[in-house]
């Protein structure tokens, strides 16, 4: 009987990446801290260098994030409102034939257009 049974489930494969890609993560920033320290940068000032890299990349992150909330948000209450829309489709006038020939008449059979009541 093996011991490793989940091996095959997505999301034990996408938590094994993750932790990888993690690993990596830590393993560049520790060369980048070294290179600058052998470049005669103090190791704390290394070390603010990075968290000052890190802190404005989050700061460009939630930037970003922030404007497609915005956009997201004015999305989803213009499809509200168009979905809420009182389009009131009978009180519309429309073309048709009437008791005063072809014209724009509303439902209560008043015509709107300024034709000339002795055309047939």
């Amino acid at each position: 009987m093996t011991t490793n049974t989940h091996n095959g489930r997505w999301s034990h494969r996408l938590g094994r990446g993750a932790g990888r890609a993690w690993r990596g993560y830590l393993r560049r920033e520790q060369r980048v801290a070294g290179w600058l320290v052998t470049r005669g940068v103090p190791a704390g000032a290394a070390t603010a260098v990075l968290w000052i890299v890190k802190l404005a990349v989050l700061g460009m992150l939630l930037y970003t994030v922030s404007w497609l909330v915005l956009l997201l948000a004015f999305a989803v209450v213009a499809a509200w409102l168009a979905r809420n829309a009182d389009v009131d489709d009978e009180n519309q006038p429309e073309w048709r034939e009437g008791h005063s020939g072809h014209g724009l008449y509303d439902k209560n059979e008043w015509r709107h257009d300024m034709g000339d009541s002795d055309e047939s």
